[in-house]
């Protein structure tokens, strides 16, 4: 899959525990403005709805030659294609907590796909912890780089 946009935030804020990859009905011109990448994911999730799933908060900015006849909304909800079983999956995790957060969004035999993610919330120290683990590997590769140069 081709990553078009990804949700760097969803990997800090959330722990994600699966992932699924899920289709998206978009507009023609919605279509070509996120193949040519101005798409945005932050902050984007999944909600249930009537038992189908939308994903909410996902920005695809209006394609700019598609001209004034096709009426275009940037945040609109956009519904999801997953097979039956998938969205019992997702229904059965939102009762018991659990977050769907877009992680990604990329290409895949010319169709524009969302790689959600299952997970839920981290607290405050997890957070610090993560941060403090990414500060110690970029210090010992930096070291690593250092000596290996000498």
């Amino acid at each position: 899959m081709k990553i078009l946009a990804l949700n760097r935030r969803a990997k800090f804020d959330y722990e994600i525990t699966e992932r699924l990859i899920a289709g998206v009905v978009l507009t023609g011109p919605e279509t070509k403005s996120a193949k040519a990448g101005h798409l945005s994911l932050k902050g984007s999730f999944v909600q249930i709805k009537d038992g189908e799933a939308y994903l909410t908060n996902a920005q695809i900015t209006p394609y700019a030659q598609a001209g004034p006849y096709l009426p275009q909304e940037p945040l609109r909800n956009r519904k999801l294609l997953l097979h039956q079983k998938e969205l019992d999956k997702f229904i059965a995790v939102k009762q018991a907590g659990f977050s769907i957060v877009a992680m990604a969004a990329g290409l895949e035999r010319g169709y524009v796909k969302i790689e959600v993610g299952i997970g839920h919330g981290k607290k405050r120290y997890d957070k610090r912890q993560t941060i403090k683990a990414r500060e110690t590997n970029r210090e010992l590769g930096r070291a690593l780089k250092n000596r290996s140069v000498k």
